[in-house]
């Protein structure tokens, strides 16, 4: 899994950080700031919903196929 943040889009509801606070932060604007653009296994499901609520659609997740 790989994570990327448009961070000129966002509108700094937090969803995320509340979501997967283990992968996303705001900064002191309240923007989204991305912790690890490769989260662990255990925070998939975590980063699949932050996603899912971002009211801006500044998140995007992309899974790779082996």
């Amino acid at each position: 899994m790989q994570i990327t943040v448009d961070s000129d889009r966002c509108v700094g509801a937090g969803q995320c950080v509340l979501a997967a606070p283990a992968v996303f932060d705001q900064d002191e604007d309240g923007v989204v700031s991305l912790l690890t653009e490769h989260p662990a296994a255990d925070q998939h499901t975590a980063v699949r919903l932050a996603s899912s609520l971002c009211p801006s659609r500044s998140i995007t997740v992309t899974v790779q196929q082996d």
